[in-house]
């Protein structure tokens, strides 16, 4: 079976993991924040090291494409391209939401809570208050793809008059004070993104030949970067 580097520099957690099998050898990861470029090519190194092998030895590397953070983004994606390209190996792109739910999924089976008809609804905080957010059912299905939206109280009506909907991901605290009051809607504050959420989405991919251009693929930012006012008088 394949063994999969995975990579996650989405959000502020900076995660890289190693499986073989479908499962989880070894992973590292650091909730920091904005110490992605320090740590992930360290964890790589660690990992490849503690395994006793090299990028050659890996038959493909996955990496989180988004949406997320702008930088954390460009990071990860230069670092899993830059293998792929110099070990020629297949390059596989997961959808960081769509990975996210994947990680619920398991959590809640794993607490032997799941059920068939819930939904997942991750969400990354894209500042002020808005959220990147996706709905997946409980095969990871699509119910709505991703959008860049501001949380009201009419959001996800239609989704939560249907689905028993769980919420989580750095936008969800921000967003609980107009989703708590719905019975159907369940908020869950520490859920913390993780590279091994993308194992299950990233086999399946591997499997069918589902492969990115290494020389071509971006990531997909969703809103374009805005840089920020320097605070440094004179520039």
């Amino acid at each position: 079976m394949a063994r999969i580097l995975l990579i996650e520099t989405a959000t502020a957690v900076c995660s890289v993991a190693l499986a073989e099998c479908g499962l989880i050898v070894k992973e590292y990861f650091s909730t920091e924040g904005n110490d992605h470029a320090a740590k992930l090519t360290v964890f790589i190194n660690e990992i490849l090291k503690e395994q006793e092998i090299t990028i050659k030895d890996v038959d493909a590397v996955a990496v989180s494409m988004g949406p997320g953070s702008y930088t954390g983004l460009r990071i990860g994606v230069s670092v899993a391209k830059g293998l792929c390209y110099a070990a020629d190996k297949p390059l596989i792109a997961v959808s960081t939401l769509q990975s996210m739910a994947s990680g619920m999924k398991e959590r809640l089976t794993a607490n032997e809570t799941f059920d068939s008809s819930y939904a997942f609804c991750p969400m990354i905080d894209a500042r002020r208050m808005e959220v990147y957010a996706a709905i997946f059912n409980s095969e990871l299905e699509t119910i709505r793809e991703v959008k860049a939206e501001i949380i009201d109280i009419d959001s996800f009506k239609d989704v939560l008059a249907n689905y028993t909907t769980y919420f989580f991901g750095s936008g969800a605290p921000k967003s609980s004070e107009f989703l708590a009051s719905n019975s159907n809607s369940k908020i869950i504050n520490d859920f913390v993104p993780s590279a091994s959420h993308m194992i299950k989405i990233a086999r399946q991919k591997y499997s069918a030949g589902l492969f990115e251009d290494v020389a071509y693929f971006e990531p997909f930012y969703l809103k374009d970067f805005i840089a920020g006012k320097p605070r440094v008088k004179g520039l």
